[in-house]
Order: structure tokens, then sequence, then C-alpha cells
């Protein structure tokens, strides 16, 4: 069997700055995403953890350290990551970074929201279980950005579902979390001069334009509890749950 990858790289240039990424068939009939570097071509598994491992039986790495930490609580110890499994995770931390790129490039939002959800899961794991500040350190810088991606994909699903309410507030929540994470990191003056935030707040300006909203139901919810408006919010409440069932 011929070991080269001519044929992957045959009239697919690289071309810096753009996230290139595609769905292929393999030779076994599944499904891959195949992802244009500088020097290759990256191949990633659609389902479970993306370079289709199976750590220590787990469906990924960060259900394998949730079950040792789970085990050492019964034992009433403090679970910390090793040295190893910081290595391992940092792993795992890399391949989703790579796949959930490619879901967004790809259009495939579900999926791309679903592999952000996983690497702030374990974002969250690291910060209760990190062996220093310094690991910590290095995993929350990319928080923001993780949000911002989970935020943009949220956001282009429901436009894709046909529903720019919910879009406009997925962009609200994102933005809600961003400033958590500013504040958390004593910079929240930054935000609004951020590239992430005022990417979101276009966002948000462009599908109010286009759908006339001035205010979603959300929005008109929330501004009914803030004036004590009880019957008025039990009213948008019960039309929020219709509109979503």
């Amino acid at each position: 069997m011929s070991k080269h990858i001519d044929r992957a790289l045959h009239n697919w240039d690289y071309e810096p700055g753009a996230v290139q990424a595609r769905l292929i068939k393999s030779s076994d009939g599944r499904q891959v995403i195949q992802m244009r570097v500088d020097l290759g071509v990256l191949q990633l598994e659609t389902s479970g953890r993306p370079d289709g491992k199976r750590p220590h039986g787990c469906a990924t790495y960060l259900d394998h350290v949730r079950q040792q930490a789970r085990a050492a609580e019964r034992d009433g110890a403090a679970f910390v990551l090793d040295e190893e499994q910081c290595q391992e995770a940092d792993r795992e931390f890399l391949q989703f970074y790579h796949r959930r790129v490619g879901w967004l490039a790809l259009r495939d939002y579900e999926r791309a929201v679903a592999d952000a959800d996983h690497t702030l899961a374990f974002m969250d794991f690291v910060r209760d279980h990190s062996p220093s500040d310094d690991y910590t350190a290095a995993h929350e810088q990319y928080r923001g950005f993780v949000m911002f991606q989970r935020t943009q994909g949220a956001a282009a699903l429901a436009l894709e579902k046909n529903d720019p309410e919910q879009a406009i507030d997925e962009v609200r929540r994102g933005l809600d979390r961003l400033r958590t994470f500013f504040v958390d990191h004593d910079i929240e003056g930054q935000m609004e001069e951020d590239g992430m935030v005022r990417h979101l707040r276009k966002i948000e300006r462009f599908v109010r334009r286009e759908h006339h909203i001035e205010e979603t139901l959300q929005e008109q919810l929330d501004r009914a509890v803030a004036n004590e408006q009880y019957e008025t919010a039990a009213r948008l409440r019960d039309e929020l749950r219709r509109r979503h069932c």
C-alpha cells in the first residue's frame, strides 16, 4: 500500500491565513475531515476524539481524568493532574481546537458548538485540578477565544434554523460570558475595544437590522423581570416556551 500523501495534496495548495477544510470519505467509507496546513494535511475523525483514540477505554481524555477524579474523591483525596496527565490534556485541547475551526469553516455549526463545549468543560476541569497557577493561566488565556467561537457557531446555527431572535440572544449570552471573563482577569475596561467583542456586536447589529428586531422576547422578559412586571413576565415566559417547543 502506498504511504505517500501526494494524492491528498494534488490541486489543493496551502493558503496562508485561511482555514481550509473538507469532508471526505475514507477508504473504509467513514466520513473524516481533512485540513490543509503548511506542510501537509491533518485528518480528523468526525465523532469522539479527533484522533480516533479511546484513552484508557474512554471516549475522550476528559472522560478518563473525570473518572480518576471521582475515584480520588471517593477515597477522600484531592485529585491533581500530574505531568503526564497535563501533556495528554494539552494533546486533547489541540485536537479539539483543530476540529472546532474545521467545523466552523465547513459551516457545521452544531458540531462546532459541541466541540467548543467540550473544550470549555475541560478548561473548567483543569482550573479545578491544576498542578500550578502557571498551568492554569496557560489555558485560561484562551477561554475568551473559545467562548467567542462558540458564540459565533451558536448564532450562525440559530440563523440557519431561521430563528434570528435566538441568534441575537446567543450573541447576548456570549457577550455576558465574555464580560465575566474580562472581569475575572481584571481587564473589563478593555472589553469594548476587544476585536472579538466588536465582531459579536457587529453580528448583533446586522441581525437586528436585517430582520427588523428591536427587542427579542428574551430581552422583553429580562426587562419585565427587572421592572417587577411579573404578569407580563409570566406571559412572555409562556410565549418563549411555545416558540421553542
